[in-house]
């Protein structure tokens, strides 16, 4: 078989968007915009992230 690297540092993205879902059902009572601000600001921390650990894969 060929050795193949499965490279996870992807998963970081979905994993920050699915935080910022949870964060945000939590603040959802507060005010819809900290929704849609705590889910793209996890998917922003999920794209650093994934850059920091496909820098130290390579």
């Amino acid at each position: 078989m060929a050795n193949n690297v499965i490279d996870k540092s992807t998963w970081a993205i979905g994993g920050g968007a699915l935080l910022g879902v949870g964060i945000g059902l939590a603040v959802l009572k507060t005010s819809v915009l900290w929704f849609v601000g705590s889910i793209i600001g996890s998917i922003g921390l999920g794209l650093v992230i994934t850059a920091i650990i496909s820098s130290r894969t390579k």
